[in-house]
């Protein structure tokens, strides 16, 4: 045990998680993804916050939820950043918007839509979302390491996932069915709910982030008339993701970082 202060939301304090963060949403997926690690071990839980630290090549990392959307994604990034952590890689899932996007493919962010508040108190909205190009290139390695289905672009960030799903219910249709149209015209990948906030705070704290995400449904496709089934195991997005760490922390260790 230790006296030092824990942080308000995820109850964990300096010495509790490694710099090498993997950030899923759903607390349900920690212990799935800290099997993965070595030597894995509960530390804290605490409301949608559940972490686990472990080690990958013989170096500590971690694992935090972060819950549904960019506040309180962002909440984990900056506590645990004042843990020590320097680097984080989102998995999660995503429903796909560009047609050859379908269920079970996994999507690589290298921009995300800053189509959400949080990252408007980091950054004026000039300032692009985008991905840590070096955790990026992992992701896509890992991907194709594993042989899983690979889209790489930008995918696009909302606050309300029924505003997506059911636009017609909502005062403001005409600017999300509008909008929605013009994410499909400039070929966006996929619409999710958390990297463009923490692109923008992974930024404004001068640290590295990156995502990716696994595929459950396609709306566009399934508007189409495209064959599809819809898919909710997350295990190809989850061992993207520890793939690309073990590749991250290879290559820090022979550039000396």
């Amino acid at each position: 045990m230790h006296d030092l202060p824990k942080q308000y939301h995820i109850a964990c304090a300096k010495g509790d998680v490694g710099r090498y963060c993997i950030l899923p949403g759903d607390p349900g997926r920690v212990p799935a993804i800290a099997a993965l690690f070595d030597d894995a071990h509960k530390v804290a839980q605490n409301r949608e916050f559940t972490t686990y630290t472990g080690t990958l090549l013989g170096e500590t990392v971690s694992v935090c939820s972060t819950g549904i959307g960019g506040p309180s994604a962002s909440i984990a990034m900056e506590e645990l950043h004042k843990c020590g952590a320097d680097t984080f890689i989102r998995t999660g899932t995503c429903g796909g918007i560009a047609l050859e996007v379908k269920s079970g493919d996994i999507v690589v962010a290298t921009g995300a839509i800053r189509y959400e508040h949080t990252s408007l108190e980091y950054a004026p909205i000039e300032f692009p979302a985008v991905a840590d190009l070096e955790i990026a290139n992992c992701l896509v390695q890992a991907t194709k390491n594993l042989g899983y289905p690979l889209h790489t672009g930008v995918v696009q960030c909302k606050d309300s996932f029924y505003g997506q799903h059911s636009p017609d219910a909502s005062p403001v249709s005409y600017e999300l069915k509008a909008k929605w149209e013009s994410w499909k015209r400039l070929g966006v990948k996929a619409s999710e709910m958390e990297s463009a906030a923490l692109f923008v705070v992974a930024a404004a704290l001068g640290v590295r982030c990156g995502s990716c995400f696994h595929v459950v449904w396609n709306q566009e496709r399934e508007a189409a008339g495209l064959d599809q089934s819809m898919s909710e195991d997350t295990t190809a997005s989850v061992r993207v993701a520890v793939e690309a760490l073990k590749l991250l922390i290879a290559s820090d260790r022979a550039q000396g970082q």
